[in-house]
């Protein structure tokens, strides 16, 4: 393999590993992100009871002790808001909620295909109005 083309494989491979993953094409209108937090956890099994959307503060209050993350859980109105959870083994994690206009919201967590150790997570708040499932699921009343 000659030199040039050695060069143009390990940019690919480089390029692929920072660049994000896309689900497809979106079908609905983004939805805006109230507030958000972000971080890291170390045990990876922890992942896997991770929910995709949480309706009340004892839910919320439960998930933010189990993954230790720093300062108080916030206070959200579930009346009016829900909060959406997102996780990634790669190392950058950024959400888009979509929502179509039979009310169901799409979570979609654009994530980088680089693996670390433990997992990466984004919490956020966004508004309940007219959303009827999350990712295919119906939402506790």
């Amino acid at each position: 393999m000659s030199y040039p083309r050695i060069i143009t494989v390990i940019m690919v491979l480089l390029l692929a590993t920072v660049l994000p993953l896309q689900a497809g094409p979106a079908k609905g209108k983004p939805v805006k992100i109230l507030q958000q937090w972000s971080g890291s956890v170390e045990d990876l099994s922890l992942q896997k009871a991770a929910p995709e959307a949480m309706v009340s503060a004892p839910e919320l209050e439960n998930l933010w002790q189990a993954w230790k993350v720093p300062g108080q859980a916030p206070k959200v109105d579930f009346a009016k808001e829900l909060v959406v959870v997102a996780t990634t083994r790669g190392s950058i994690l950024r959400l888009a909620p979509v929502l179509d206009d039979k009310g169901k919201l799409e979570v979609r967590g654009l994530s980088t295909m680089d693996l670390r150790p433990g997992f990466r997570y984004v919490i956020a708040v966004v508004s309940r109005e007219g959303v009827k499932t999350v990712n295919g699921k119906e939402l506790a009343a």
